[in-house]
């Protein structure tokens, strides 16, 4: 299984029109999908044709109240995915969480029972690197960055990746940059080429081969609640993610390598200190045994000088006798 997060600081980039038809590609390629709005604007949630405004439990739930993350999962139009919404009560979490303990791991805990009964789970965070983000990166092994190809589409990329980076070195060990996608590509100038090959140069494969398109079918689709592939079949929306979530499948062997790699080090990482407790006990054993013994052996002297002791005093009382 899967854990994408997609981020991107900016506003207007593509992040939850990817988030929405590259869960909904996926789910039509025969994988179990699962899209966690954690978004307080919810469109991902109205996008796939919840009412936000009469929610009476959402995300904001999950983190304030631990509610289980498998009470809000709601089924959509699209066969194989699922959805989580949330909604502007979300926006106040993160002043409600300041002083939590434990506040930027609350979604790695409640989606932990969700782990290997789908088969990707794709986060739509929002457009901040706030506590909310941060939660997100602690909570997955992928990260996913639609960017914009326009010119100052590079602005803040820094700043999210050395964020990336942190929450990798703090709270993640696992996190890794899975690739960036090409946005709001316009085919009639220069400009976002221009862009693109700026994005190869610096990033070099981490760069989807696949680009996303603008298209005037992609600007209209969430008025239907329906993702690009049911709404324009036909559109070259729907081909651009089609590609895309084909791309993203065949790097899951690749992926899984690294999974099963992390793995390893995690379980090597286990056996060692299991071996260090282990050795410890032994130890701490042996320090018991020894000193059991010199107890007995005290209790065992004392216990003679007492009985030579009384002995003596039974001796001396019968001479008086």
């Amino acid at each position: 299984m899967r854990t994408i997060a997609l981020i991107n600081q900016k506003g207007g980039v593509g992040k939850t029109t990817t988030a929405v038809n590259l869960g909904a590609c996926l789910a039509d390629l025969g994988k179990k999908v699962v899209l966690i709005d954690i978004d307080p604007q919810g469109n991902s949630s109205s996008w796939m044709g919840i009412n936000i405004n009469e929610l009476h439990k959402s995300m904001f739930n999950v983190f304030h109240d631990n509610l289980p993350i498998k009470e809000i999962l709601h089924e959509t139009s699209i066969e194989n995915m699922w959805v989580v919404p949330s909604n502007v009560t979300l926006a106040a979490i993160e002043r409600t969480l300041a002083n939590k303990l434990e506040n930027d791991t609350i979604l790695k805990k409640s989606i932990s029972p969700l782990i290997n009964k789908f088969d990707y789970i794709i986060l739509d965070c929002p457009p901040s690197l706030g506590l909310l983000t941060v939660n997100a990166l602690s909570a997955v092994r992928e990260v996913i960055i639609p960017l914009e190809t326009k010119v100052l589409a590079l602005n803040g990329l820094v700043t999210l990746l050395n964020t990336v980076n942190l929450v990798k070195d703090t709270l993640n060990s696992s996190l890794e940059v899975t690739g960036i996608i090409a946005c709001m590509f316009d085919v009639r100038t220069n400009l976002s080429n221009k862009v693109v090959e700026k994005i190869k140069e610096k990033f070099h494969d981490k760069l989807f081969k696949s680009i996303i398109r603008e298209s005037t079918q992609l600007a209209e689709c969430p008025i239907s609640s329906l993702p690009i592939t049911r709404y324009a079949p036909d559109s070259r929306g729907t081909q651009d993610y089609m590609d895309l979530a084909r791309e993203v499948v065949e790097g899951e062997k690749e992926v899984a390598r690294y999974y099963e790699e992390d793995e390893a080090e995690t379980s090597r990482h286990f056996d060692e200190e299991s071996k260090e407790v282990d050795q410890q006990d032994d130890n701490d054993e042996d320090e018991i045994d020894q000193h059991s013994g010199e107890v007995e052996s005290e209790a065992s002297w004392q216990s003679g000088e007492e009985k030579n002791e009384a002995d003596q005093r039974f001796g001396e009382g019968e001479k008086e006798e």
